[in-house]
């Protein structure tokens, strides 16, 4: 496709020109509206790029300060609370959930792990009871149907992907733990001492800056196994002032670029300290691989963290570990690198089934072309 050449504006180091030139190229060759990308390495940002538009009409540039809803990137950051409160002894994972949520263990629950929420083992992929679009909304409503639920397979016997579910138990459990709500928790503990824009459920101050999410030109087919909110509903007031960890997150790649390379430099940056060497260490230690029972394509995880598509010729290095989001957004961490990334854009892509990717964004064609210019830069 072709379309007006949009201005770069950010930083960028003169090593990773590449990278700056293929951001701009995404613009030329696919339907990008706005986005924008980050690096850091060894603590410092190397790359720092945004562009586009924040609108559909493009009539709001994409600023500096522009966040957007990251979908399922989001899930990386409820990981990154529960391991913070692993780190200080305030949960166990090989505890069963009952020990922080006692009313879990109904339907077969009793005995089941805490490090099955975060691996995607629980059998908890779907809740079978009905639901309406405003359910999401309703946190109460959520625990007690996930209260009630039954796994839907032997738990911890299977992998499946957790697409919705995950982040109401795991925001459940740390609010057990914690006595505040995952949002409260992000932006105490690491956004706020981070200096960084991330959301978890914001007020209506945001919302200037905020990008509309735009539907994908090609629509997921009736086989996608990820069925995801019309955008339209996910550029309410409604959606950003809730808390759904799984996928409502509203931030940028700065924000992810710096998160992951806390946790790719020993879980320390800036003077901030997130998380232990020897947390970083575990969480990211693939504990389930294989054939995910939700997406029906081979995934690899960690005690929450995703590890490439190896598969599906996924250009990041064999050791990172982060996660993508629904449409195209990504972080990651490369601790053999010392270097966190983040790409975070407002018009979703979907794949056709015949493009040989899975249903997810980790494999986005624009997110994979900045990757491998980075990696080639790096040499």
């Amino acid at each position: 496709m072709t379309t007006t050449a949009i201005e770069v504006h950010g930083t960028c180091d003169g090593r990773f020109g590449a990278v700056r030139d293929a951001f701009a190229a995404n613009f030329e060759d696919f339907p990008e509206v706005g986005a924008s990308v980050a690096v850091t390495i060894d603590g410092e940002s190397v790359i720092d790029l945004w562009g586009g538009h924040a609108d559909k009409a493009r009539t709001r540039p994409w600023g500096r300060e522009t966040i957007v809803n990251v979908w399922s990137s989001t899930k990386g950051m409820a990981t990154l609370c529960t391991h913070m409160l692993v780190d200080r002894g305030q949960l166990d994972l090989d505890a069963p959930v009952t020990q922080y949520w006692p009313e879990f263990g109904q339907a077969g629950k009793e005995s089941m792990p805490v490090r099955y929420l975060l691996t995607h083992q629980a059998g908890l992929n779907r809740i079978d009871e009905a639901a309406t679009p405003e359910s999401a909304f309703d946190w109460d409503a959520q625990i007690r149907a996930l209260e009630q639920q039954a796994p839907h397979w032997i738990p911890g016997t299977r992998h499946g992907y957790h697409t919705g579910t995950f982040g109401y138990f795991v925001g459940e459990v740390i609010r057990r733990v914690d006595g505040r709500t995952v949002g409260a928790f992000l932006r105490e503990e690491v956004t706020q001492p981070l200096g960084i824009d991330f959301f978890i459920g914001f007020g209506p101050e945001e919302d200037y800056r905020v990008a509309d999410i735009l539907a994908a030109d090609r629509p997921p087919s009736d086989g996608d196994p990820v069925r995801l909110p019309d955008p339209d509903r996910t550029n309410s007031r409604e959606w950003r002032a809730a808390e759904m960890p799984s996928g409502n997150g509203h931030g940028n790649a700065r924000a992810l670029a710096k998160v992951y390379g806390a946790l790719a430099g020993g879980g320390e940056i800036d003077g901030v300290r997130l998380l232990s060497q020897q947390q970083v260490e575990r969480a990211a230690v693939p504990v389930a691989t294989g054939q995910d029972e939700t997406l029906g394509v081979p995934t690899h995880r960690t005690l929450g963290f995703m590890r490439r598509f190896a598969e599906f010729n996924d250009v990041r290095p064999a050791s990172s570990y982060g996660h993508a989001g629904a449409g195209g957004s990504q972080g990651f961490a490369d601790s053999d690198r010392k270097l966190g990334f983040g790409y975070a854009m407002n018009q979703m892509d979907s794949p056709s089934p015949d493009e040989q990717r899975p249903p997810t964004g980790g494999m986005d064609l624009r997110g994979q072309r900045l990757v491998a210019a980075l990696y080639d830069a790096l040499g």
